[in-house]
């Protein structure tokens, strides 16, 4: 499968860069990670709080398949429709911390946009540990998902 999410990560760093061109207007884009119905099918996760506004805040919850519950929260610092979103994230109960980020959304025509996040955490030691994981193949696919969910409602 093509990796067309990419993962910038400079050694010694605590910090990433993930970038991501859709086959999708900017406001759709953005749609799909302010709309609690479309954020639940691309993430597979139930969400519980979505407060899109500055000083909001977010609840998600999911669970794995050996029927494990996650949570995931975060404040949302900044928000500009179509344009940006900054918040923290923080998976519960695992020892990694919270971390910042930041959404830009970016269009480049009327059909295609591209989303830039820079994610801050804690310590080069947290980042390097989060990077050990499937995680940018896991992006991918939650991303793939979300141009195929989204897709269908243009």
């Amino acid at each position: 499968m093509e990796q067309k999410t990419k993962i910038e990560a400079e050694n010694g760093k605590q910090e990433i860069f993930i970038i991501r061109e859709f086959d999708l207007p900017v406001d759709l884009l953005f749609k799909a990670y302010t709309e609690p119905e479309i954020v639940e099918q691309w993430m597979g996760t139930k969400v519980v709080k979505l407060d899109n506004r500055k000083h909001g805040s977010y609840q998600f919850k999911t669970t794995d398949p050996r029927g494990n519950k996650h949570g995931f929260n975060g404040t949302i610092h900044e928000f500009t429709p179509d344009q940006k979103i900054t918040r923290t994230f923080e998976m519960e109960n695992t020892p990694f911390g919270v971390q910042l980020e930041y959404l830009e959304f970016e269009k480049l025509t009327d059909t295609t946009s591209k989303l830039k996040m820079h994610v801050v955490y804690r310590s080069v030691e947290v980042r390097d540990q989060i990077l050990a994981m499937p995680f940018a193949q896991g992006i991918n696919m939650a991303h793939n998902r979300l141009q195929q969910i989204v897709n269908q409602l243009k």
